[in-house]
C-alpha cells in the first residue's frame, strides 16, 4: 500500500515555491545588470574636478567602485524593488566562503528565511507565505502541509539546480560579476551620506529610467548604494558591511524537516 502522507512527498508549499523565489534573485541580478550604463568609461567627455576622487571622471570613479567592491570577501544586500508582480524584497549577507544568511518576501505577503552553509541550504516560510503558496489546494493536505511546515527549516542541497536558482543571491562571484564596466555617461553628482557613510553620486539616465550610484569617498570607494527611478522594475540596492564575517548557524535538527528523495 502506498503511504501519501504529506511526510512521504514534497510539500505543495514546496512544490509551488521555487518559481517565486527564483523571480525575486533574477530581479534583483537583473537591476545590477541594468546598471551597467552607469558603469564604464566614457573616452569622450573627461574632467579634472576637485573634490572626492580629485582629477576623475564618472566613469573612472564608477570603475574603481566596481572593482573594489568586487575584491570585497563578503557584504550585505539590501533589495528593494517594485515589479509588476508586486513589491520584491530581499536582507541578505553573503560572503565568498559560501554562507550566507537572511530573508526573501514577494509580494505583499509572506516571508522566507533563508541559511546557506556550504553544500547545505535551509529555508523557512511564516504562516502567511505559507498560506499564499497553498491557495488552491485541498484543505486537507493545506492544513496537514502548514502543521508539517509551521516554524521547521527544510533542508535541500545547496548544488540541486533548483536551489542553484534559489540561491543566487548567495553566490557573491555570481552577483557581483552582473556589473559590468561598459561605456556610459556618467556623471559626478553631489556629495552626501549612505547610512553615515560619505559618499558621491553618479547619475546617469537611460531612456525613462534614471540610475544613481552612491560611492564611498572614505576608506575603499566601494559601491554603497544603486538607485533606480523610472524605467521597468524600479528600486534600490544597498551594499553594506564589507568584508565582516557572514552569521550562519544550521538550525537545530529537532526543527529542520528532510525533502524526501
Amino acid at each position: 500500500m502506498r503511504d501519501d502522507s504529506p511526510r512521504r512527498r514534497p510539500p505543495a508549499a514546496l512544490r509551488s515555491t521555487a518559481p517565486r523565489s527564483t523571480a525575486l534573485c533574477s530581479v534583483a541580478a537583473l537591476a545590477l545588470t541594468a546598471c551597467g550604463p552607469v558603469i564604464g568609461e566614457d573616452r569622450a567627455e573627461r574632467t579634472a574636478p576637485a573634490g572626492p576622487f580629485a582629477g576623475l571622471s564618472g566613469p573612472e570613479i564608477a570603475e574603481r567602485s566596481v572593482q573594489a567592491t568586487k575584491e570585497a570577501s563578503s557584504l550585505t544586500l539590501d533589495v528593494d524593488f517594485t515589479t509588476e508582480d508586486g513589491p520584491l524584497k530581499a536582507y541578505m549577507a553573503t560572503g565568498k566562503d559560501g554562507k550566507c544568511a537572511g530573508t526573501l518576501s514577494v509580494g505583499s505577503t509572506g516571508t522566507a528565511e533563508l541559511i546557506k552553509i556550504g553544500g547545505a541550504a535551509y529555508l523557512r516560510f511564516d504562516e502567511a507565505f505559507l498560506r499564499e503558496e497553498l491557495k488552491g489546494e485541498p484543505a486537507a493536505e493545506a492544513q496537514a502541509t502548514l502543521k508539517l511546515l509551521k516554524g521547521r527549516w527544510v533542508r535541500t542541497d545547496a548544488s540541486d539546480e533548483e536551489a542553484a536558482e534559489e540561491l543566487e543571491l548567495c553566490d557573491l562571484d555570481r552577483l557581483l560579476g552582473d556589473i559590468e564596466t561598459n561605456d556610459t555617461e556618467a556623471r559626478r553628482g553631489r556629495q552626501t551620506t549612505v547610512d553615515g557613510r560619505k559618499a558621491l553620486m553618479l547619475t546617469e539616465t537611460d531612456g525613462d529610467a534614471t540610475y544613481t550610484m552612491y560611492v564611498a569617498t572614505e576608506g575603499k570607494p566601494y559601491l554603497l548604494r544603486i538607485d533606480q527611478k523610472g524605467g521597468d522594475d524600479p528600486g534600490t540596492i544597498t551594499f553594506s558591511d564589507f568584508d565582516k564575517p557572514v552569521v550562519a548557524k544550521k538550525p537545530a535538527d529537532k526543527d529542520i524537516f528532510e525533502l524526501p528523495e
